[in-house]
């Protein structure tokens, strides 16, 4: 009898804890009913060159999925793109950090996607960018293995190509003192050529000849390479091609102003 009376005296309480496992639960339960309505929205957000909103997009998502692949692989992209736009050094580097943060964490839900290693790759090219010295020569040792892991998984990644042509149009443009100290450190780095940057950026056309990126950086390579008349080519074709990420409109300035040096 004493017990059932204890059972009775609890009984609300007990109810009560239920009901609010079942209300913390709800909103969990809604809130994945509509990650693909804002995956949606995120990437209209990106397609109409709104990428910092699109970004917030990306987060809210992983506030409440926080191994949503695709999440994790879109952020890191668009902070590494913003990033990039970024005058304000400090805040740059925030934004590179966690391109790479949120690369990381994506290679750790699945090593094998060709989207994590390739923001990956990204990640580490923008944090070369920044870097001098040791720190530099590690992150450029790391950029083309991710890129290299992308193709495997993806073998018609032509961002992938474009980040292999990228890494040889610089590499091979190391100053000794960097080269020299790869050397120490990792008993050099692969090697590179800017005739390979351009086998790089040529394939990264073939697959993807809408690429704006790839044309102006296809066109310095040729110029580097003391054929103008390739590079006049590729800069007058970057002209006509439609805008489809934010960066474009500024690509195509900085290849309209090598066009007219190059004249």
């Amino acid at each position: 009898m004493t017990n059932l009376c204890t059972k009775r005296k609890y009984l609300p309480l007990i109810l009560m804890q239920a009901w609010m496992g079942l209300a913390l639960m709800a909103p969990s339960y809604t809130y994945s009913q509509d990650v693909p309505v804002l995956t949606k929205e995120a990437e209209k957000l990106e397609s109409t060159f709104h990428e910092y909103d699109a970004l917030q997009k990306y987060k809210e998502i992983l506030r409440h999925q926080a191994t949503n692949l695709n999440a994790l692989c879109r952020a890191s992209d668009l902070c590494s793109r913003i990033g990039h736009r970024e005058t304000d050094k400090g805040k740059r580097l925030d934004y590179y950090k966690a391109a790479k943060t949120y690369a990381e964490v994506a290679l750790k839900v699945n090593p094998q996607s060709a989207e994590a290693n390739f923001v990956m790759a990204v990640a580490m090219g923008r944090m070369a960018m920044v870097s001098s010295g040791k720190e530099k020569v590690e992150y450029v040792n790391e950029i083309r293995k991710y890129a290299e892991t992308t193709l495997k998984y993806d073998a018609n990644s032509f961002k992938a190509y474009h980040v292999l042509g990228k890494w040889n149009y610089e590499v091979s443009n190391l100053t000794a003192i960097e080269k020299a100290l790869a050397k120490v450190l990792f008993g050099g780095l692969p090697h590179a050529s800017l005739q390979d940057a351009i086998k790089y950026y040529e394939k990264s056309k073939s697959l993807e000849p809408g690429f704006a990126l790839n044309y102006l950086e296809l066109a310095k390579a040729y110029h580097r390479n003391k054929q103008d008349d390739k590079a006049k080519e590729l800069l007058k074709k970057l002209e006509t091609l439609p805008n489809k990420i934010e960066d474009d409109t500024q690509i195509k300035a900085e290849g309209k102003q090598l066009l007219k040096e190059l004249k």
